[in-house]
């Protein structure tokens, strides 16, 4: 049986939107469909004047992820999908990983046993939905532990189309009392310089929104009028194809001086909309560092 390949497990409270403080377990699955080298660019969409870190960066010496730094520039997960890291990933059977994900969990379960409350699961990435099947061998593992996770969210970029062994699983998921979330974030050629014909997949959202309807559209935007703009058209796109997810708008920035400089222009645009905002919380909680 495939094993999973993942970068990272770790506990720690959801930093961004709807479910923002609540105590999650993180599952971050190895690869990518998008590169996003745009992010923290002078000029996203001037490919000629990047500075990549992610390339340059000597990780020969680093035995693990949390040892790496935070790039400033281009995407600020890279080392979930970037081969250059691939030797610092896992590869396991899906009970391995279950075990895992159970020993960092206060009482390892999803349910703690002092407060009695719920601990979300958030599968995230690079880009989880490469790895369907994986997911579902996953959850059919807890299930079989009697110790199956009430909420999961799936942090992707919407651009991959759900399996039918996918679809099948969570439906009936959903169906016993459980909630999938989605939290999607389109990829904006103006912040990320992805094309949009390749980041934007209203078809395959509109299949997340018709499995669950609990989701979020999470923007990555900047003080700009360029990426405002484009964020107003996407969203047109998206509600065109009858998507109904809230809209919640978060600062560009890998780093958190980054996002506290423009992050009141964010807020004021989001406001004047009536979208809502999205703060990076755990940069403030933990600073830049990654596995939180």
């Amino acid at each position: 049986m495939q094993n999973i390949n993942y970068s990272e497990i770790f506990y720690s409270p959801q930093g961004e939107g709807h479910y923002t403080g609540v105590c999650s377990a993180w599952l971050r699955l190895f690869s990518c469909n998008l590169q996003c080298d745009g992010f923290g660019q002078k000029d996203p969409t001037d490919t000629s004047s990047y500075e990549l870190p992610y390339k340059s960066f000597d990780a020969s010496n680093i035995k693990k992820m949390t040892d790496l730094p935070v790039f400033e520039k281009g995407c600020d997960s890279s080392y979930s999908w970037a081969k250059k890291y691939k030797h610092l990933t896992q590869s396991k059977s899906v009970s391995d990983t279950a075990d895992e994900l159970e020993d960092i969990l206060p009482t390892n379960t999803f349910k703690h046993s002092h407060s009695n409350q719920q601990i979300h699961l958030c599968i995230t990435g690079g880009e989880p939905l490469l790895q369907q099947g994986s997911i579902v061998r996953l959850f059919k593992e807890f299930e079989a532990r009697n110790n199956l996770p009430k909420f999961v969210t799936f942090e992707t970029n919407g651009t991959q189309k759900l399996t039918a062994e996918f679809k099948d699983y969570f439906e009936e998921y959903i169906a016993n009392g459980n909630e999938v979330f989605f939290s999607i974030s389109p990829k904006l050629y103006s912040i990320t310089g992805e094309s949009r014909d390749k980041a934007l997949k209203p078809n395959h959202i509109k299949e997340y929104y018709e499995l669950s309807s609990q989701g979020q559209l999470k923007f990555v935007i900047d003080d700009n009028q360029a990426s405002q703009n484009e964020l107003e058209e996407v969203i047109v796109i998206l509600r065109q194809n009858d998507i109904c997810y809230n809209i919640w708008c978060m600062p560009s920035g890998a780093l958190k001086e980054q996002q506290q400089s423009i992050a009141r222009a964010v807020s004021d645009f989001a406001s004047e909309k009536g979208y809502y905002t999205c703060a990076r919380v755990h940069t403030y909680l933990f600073g830049n560092e990654i596995g939180t």
